[in-house]
């Protein structure tokens, strides 16, 4: 038994008897994840969670996890000849990701739920219940790469384009340890699609989630007025001397860096939110050079590095700050184990509390993880 080769998921015995939870949202990624690893023979047991009320306002059809995708999910399970559950999350949910969502935004913030759900119900409680299973590890559809140096690693995917390492930083060594992404080394979603129809899924073209899942159309303030009523109170908007230039219709529509539709044209050079004032329902406005930031806090960090992260007074890493942008070259400086200062080389514009900031190696794929932004500038 001890001699057989290590299987695709990297244990020594026959894939027979490896037993696996696929995460499966009804998404073409997981259930290209699933159904490869059923046609190669593993125990694939299916899980997906209902996250919120597919019948309430928040619910958008065509999001992840809403009802039709739990059909998507089954139907899967059902060709490919596996178990599947549908695990009521709701509750968790609720708690875990959208009050905070909620709650982040009337402070001024701009959350990024997709982190705290992988975070707090993905690789937490769905990850315990595939351990309740006896599941040897459990396998999702992110596009992100886990490789064995002298632990198990955390790298960006192949495709560039479609790397969601940005959304998982917070990932930690336990939890890598028993998760799997199978998706991580293809070169192209094509590949994904190409592997769906060899498979005869019917969820081959079903078009990819662009929005968060429970904010419909990506109509942010829509969601925080339905859960906090009366937090779209109007307010002034006004300059960084505090004289005002206009009004606003709450706080919740804006974001740092926004230019658009401040309706307050006319005034000579564009102007950009650099700030938000909740407390005093201000949106503070200032030219582009306000937004400039070079030195970020940071709290709450998870570090992926072997050697401890406070055992050095600097790391010179590539850091990224938002999910669209590219990685930048920085100086982060421990202040404990989960709290530093970054420093970036070339100021950045746009930063807001509430957003992510990921540590890359300077050169290659690996991931360090992370920290979250978390007061102004």
């Amino acid at each position: 038994m001890f001699d057989h080769p290590l299987n695709s998921l990297g244990f020594a015995k026959p894939p027979s008897e490896t037993r696996v939870v696929v995460a499966m949202s009804g998404g073409v990624d997981s259930s290209v994840v699933a159904a490869q690893l059923a046609e190669e023979g593993y125990d694939v047991v299916g899980v997906t969670l209902q996250l919120y009320d597919h019948g309430a306002a928040l619910a958008k059809k065509g999001a992840c996890c809403a009802g039709r995708d739990i059909h998507d999910a089954a139907r899967v399970a059902e060709v490919m000849g596996f178990p599947h559950y549908v695990l009521d999350y709701e509750n968790t949910f609720r708690e875990a990701v959208i009050e905070e969502f909620a709650d982040a935004y009337l402070a001024g913030a701009t959350p990024v739920p997709c982190i705290r759900c992988n975070e707090r119900v993905k690789f937490k409680d769905l990850l315990a219940t595939a351990r309740d299973l006896n599941a040897d590890c459990m396998a999702t559809g992110h596009y992100i790469q886990r490789k064995v140096g002298d632990g198990p690693e955390l790298h960006m995917a192949t495709d560039a384009n479609r790397d969601q390492s940005y959304f998982l930083f917070s990932t930690t060594p336990e939890q890598l340890a028993y998760l799997r992404f199978p998706l991580g080394h293809l070169a192209s979603k094509a590949e994904t699609r190409a592997l769906a129809a060899k498979y005869g899924l019917s969820v081959a073209d079903k078009p990819d989630s662009q929005d968060i899942c429970f904010v419909p159309n990506g109509n942010y303030a829509a969601v925080i007025e339905k859960l906090r009523p009366g937090s779209a109170d109007p307010g002034d908007i006004v300059d960084q001397s505090g004289r005002v230039l206009g009004q606003h219709r709450g706080v919740i529509h804006y974001t740092i860096g926004q230019r658009k539709g401040l309706g307050i044209g006319g005034l000579g050079d564009p102007l950009y939110v650099v700030k938000l004032d909740p407390a005093l329902r201000q949106v503070i406005v200032g030219p582009k050079e306000a937004l400039s930031t070079r030195v970020i806090p940071l709290r709450e960090i998870n570090w992926l590095g072997e050697a401890p992260f406070e055992s050095r007074e600097e790391w010179h890493l590539n850091v990224k700050v938002r999910s669209t942008r590219p990685p930048r070259t920085a100086v982060v400086r421990p202040i404990s184990a989960t709290e530093a200062t970054v420093e970036l080389l070339d100021p950045e514009d746009g930063i807001s509390p509430g957003q992510a900031c990921v540590f890359y190696a300077p050169e290659g794929s690996r991931v360090f993880g992370g920290g979250w932004i978390w007061r102004g500038r």
